[in-house]
């Protein structure tokens, strides 16, 4: 058998846009056994998280349709990364042994246990099981039921939106500025939607306190909330500590500017979790797919023998959904600074419905034509980008 015959085992952790796509990509090569691990059958589309707990969409999608012929799904999660043998540990005892990983476990959700009850009464929303439970609890409120949704980002504004066009009392509260990412002119059209439709936006209030019923504000206000919602930012697993590799403050498997973790050059990072050269890119599905693509092509790289290519890729902007009919694209350069430039109404919710189906069409093209992923590049600029290999 030559060695490009040779079986390359490729374990490919977390089965999200990055990993999904990972795995599609490496197919490129013949000879590379491709593994992908995941703890649900089904790819959850996060980025419709706040349409499901409306109602208004299942965000799940069956494997059988985005993996190319030969991946093999494995229905587990990750328990640790034996980088000496060269083995992942699954929660259900299993072993898979790699010569390769893609690390892409994406993101979790957080929240801080400095605000007291928010662990025990708020519900987050960042993944599909606390998704699933927030949306039982949503079903058994009566309409007119005050819901608390904290944080102005993105996810907060979305299901807050979502919300608030089914009839349902919402407020937002802040903890600052609303969407503190965008353009002054985005933030006052998304205020504006928010004020039409009837969600109360306490900008710059904090919650200090969540109960069961109610919520706290820095200045000592309680407020009534029957529902409270944290959508105020994300975490990562830990699988990458817990291994003995080393991350950032965040949790985020260090790697250099190739993806190639700065511990061990058979672990490759992919999306939320990677943090090349300490500086991350934004958390998001615009930066997971490619992250996905160049995390392959560097395993592909490595098992070829040829020098991996620096991650090369560009952020522009944001896009939010308001409810089924109005949606706002942010737009910015290459570098994701924005510009006062935004792109509101039908026209804005047709280009992010496009966006999230692009999302998917891509995996699936992907699976028909592995390496025909392209994407927009020229955006990270380092002072200093970093190469590190194993010592």
């Amino acid at each position: 058998m030559s060695e490009h015959e040779t079986q390359h085992k490729v374990v490919v952790i977390g089965g999200g846009y990055a990993g999904t796509l990972a795995a599609n990509h490496l197919r490129q090569r013949d000879g590379v056994d491709i593994t992908l691990v995941n703890p649900r059958p089904d790819f959850v589309e996060r980025v419709r998280l706040h349409q499901f707990v409306a109602g208004t969409d299942d965000a799940t999608i069956d494997y059988g349709t985005l993996l190319g012929e030969g991946i093999h799904l494995v229905v587990d999660s990750a328990l640790r990364i034996d980088t000496a043998a060269r083995a992942v540990q699954l929660v259900s005892g299993r072993t898979l042994q790699y010569d390769y990983v893609i690390y892409a476990l994406g993101s979790t959700a957080a929240i801080p246990s400095s605000v007291p009850g928010a662990a025990e009464f708020a519900y987050p929303i960042a993944e599909f099981e606390v998704a699933r439970r927030l949306r039982a609890r949503l079903d058994e409120l009566p309409v007119d039921a005050p819901v608390t949704v904290v944080g102005g980002g993105l996810t907060g504004i979305e299901t807050a939106a979502e919300l608030a066009e089914q009839g349902r009392k919402v407020t937002l509260v802040c903890g600052g500025t609303l969407v503190p990412s965008w353009s002054s002119p985005g933030r006052r059209y998304a205020a504006k939607w928010l004020s039409r439709h009837g969600v109360t936006v306490r900008e710059t209030d904090a919650v200090t306190e969540v109960r069961r019923d109610a919520i706290v504000v820095a200045d000592g206000t309680t407020h009534s909330s029957a529902l409270t919602i944290w959508a105020t930012g994300f975490g990562v697993p830990e699988l990458a500590a817990a291994s003995g590799l080393r991350t950032d403050s965040l949790g985020r498997l260090l790697t250099d500017e190739t993806l190639t973790s700065v511990d061990d050059d058979r672990v490759i990072a992919a999306g939320d979790a990677a943090a090349p050269s300490g500086q991350p890119l934004r958390m998001s599905c615009q930066a997971a797919g490619p992250l996905g693509a160049q995390a392959a092509n560097t395993v592909l790289s490595h098992i070829a023998g040829t020098e991996p290519a620096a991650i090369n890729q560009a952020l522009t902007g944001s896009c939010v959904s308001l409810g089924r009919h109005a949606a706002m694209r942010q737009l910015a350069r290459k570098d994701d600074t924005v510009v006062n430039i935004y792109i509101g109404g039908r026209l804005g919710a047709a280009i992010k419905e496009k966006t999230c189906k692009l999302a998917v069409s891509r995996i699936r093209r992907e699976a028909r034509e592995p390496g025909s992923w392209a994407w927009i590049k020229g955006g990270r600029q380092l002072e200093r980008p970093q190469v590190v290999t194993s010592p």
